[in-house]
């Protein structure tokens, strides 16, 4: 029986530029356009992309006891989750964390912002709104003090993300200095709605209102901006014509999917997901101390998190060459004589590094730190494996679909030198 999919307000466009569509979460949705998937990952390392994420949900989350709601249902501790020194969330933050069941697996991951000591904006993935406000309902003895409401399909959203990014969004903004004065990673300020504006107003030079967030799923510098869904479509093109002389183009799902990648980035349901959240990258996201020795609250499914013991390790890699295998029944991870260690969570292929007498460089590295003059990668397949137990860093394994085997190098980080964290200032002028 065939299901319909969503698509989003940007769907007529894409289909007029020619992309190419496929089912993503629910949604049909853009992989990529006549440029390509490796010009669209480019663009984003070298200048700028625009990407359609209207198919993520948005929950708001309102009341006096909001945030002990939060406090009892998100992995983070939200008194100790911002900065090295682990300070508060508070108004015009956010924090990246998961969802947990009560058995430890990932029901999905999300970023919580806080507009104000009441309210609380929740961004899921494709999909995931009902769940996540279902889970959120189930945990809830607080009553009407903590309101959730799912606002799925009525948000719309665009990233813009690149090195071009902040000087093309200045363009399209009222007050665009103001607007980006003290915008550090993971900030915001605005509203997509008159109401509840986080710090100051922001609307566009036609006084469209929206709310304009320092983050993003590429590890580069970029923003995340959330509309009326009633109102993306003109965003989308007045970023485009804003940025068309300055290497701005439109990206799809390949290209998130290779950055997201290459800055060591999961994506929920695929490297992580329905099975123990132990072992892996992202354990930053669980309430740790100052110190990150101990646990300074509670959640559902973290006792059993804590009490896993020698579960399967999740690491990333890096390969030699563009060369790639798909995730898939067959595809598995042996060491060198063949020995089974383990499977493929991710495979892809991030055009913008390569390796340089044995070191990873990227496009963004700067030529006094190694990058040759006239660097032109070939790039280099990456992603994540789940293995059996967890192997030294600089170590080869094996990637195989039975057919073609693939070496590649275990890591700690892939592509050097993003530039997500950088200062806002620095970017103006890039």
């Amino acid at each position: 029986m065939e299901t319909t999919q969503r698509t989003t307000p940007l769907h007529g466009w894409h289909i007029r530029a020619k992309a190419r569509m496929a089912a993503f979460g629910g949604y049909e949705m853009p992989l990529w356009y006549p440029a390509g998937a490796k010009a669209e990952h480019l663009a984003v390392i070298t200048a700028a992309g625009l990407f359609d994420t209207s198919h993520m949900a948005v929950l708001t989350l309102h009341g006096a006891d909001a945030r002990d709601l939060l406090q009892a249902c998100f992995s983070r501790d939200l008194e100790l989750c911002i900065g090295r020194n682990k300070g508060p969330l508070t108004s015009g933050r956010c924090v990246y964390g998961v969802f947990l069941d009560t058995d430890g697996c990932v029901l999905d991951d999300a970023i919580v912002y806080q507009c104000d000591a009441l309210t609380y904006m929740i961004v899921v993935n494709a999909s995931m709104g009902g769940t996540i406000a279902g889970h959120l309902h189930r945990q809830n003895r607080f009553g009407d003090r903590a309101v959730i409401i799912d606002h799925s399909d009525r948000v719309g959203k665009v990233d813009i993300q690149g090195p071009r990014a902040a000087a093309l969004l200045g363009r399209v903004l009222k007050d665009a200095d103001r607007v980006f004065e003290k915008m550090v990673y993971f900030s915001f300020k605005g509203s997509f709605a008159p109401e509840k504006v986080a710090g100051i107003p922001v609307s566009l030079i036609d006084g469209t209102p929206l709310l304009i967030s320092r983050t993003g799923y590429t590890g580069e510098f970029g923003f995340e901006l959330f509309v009326d869904a009633k109102e993306v479509e003109r965003l989308w093109h007045l970023l485009l014509e804003t940025g068309r002389g300055d290497g701005l183009i439109a990206c799809g799902l390949a290209a998130r999917d290779s950055l997201r990648t290459g800055a060591g980035l999961p994506l929920s349901h695929q490297d992580i997901g329905p099975w123990l959240f132990a072992a892996n990258p992202w354990l930053f996201v669980l309430p740790w101390d100052e110190r990150g020795r101990e646990v300074t609250k509670s959640c559902p499914g973290l006792d059993a998190v804590l009490a896993a013991s020698s579960p399967p390790v999740t690491q990333a890699f890096a390969g030699y060459d563009p060369r790639k295998i798909a995730a898939g029944d067959k595809a598995l991870v042996t060491d060198k004589d063949g020995t089974p260690l383990g499977t493929i969570l991710t495979c892809t292929t991030d055009m913008a590094i390569d390796r340089v007498e044995g070191r990873v460089i990227s496009l963004a590295t700067p030529v006094e730190q190694g990058k040759p003059e006239n660097f032109m990668p070939r790039g280099l397949s990456c992603g994540f494996v789940r293995l059996q137990r967890k192997q030294p860093v600089g170590s080869e394994v094996i990637l195989t679909d039975g057919k073609r085997r693939l070496k590649v190098e275990i890591r700690d980080d892939i592509r050097p030198d993003r530039t997500a964290r950088k200062p806002i200032q620095s970017m103006l002028n890039a």
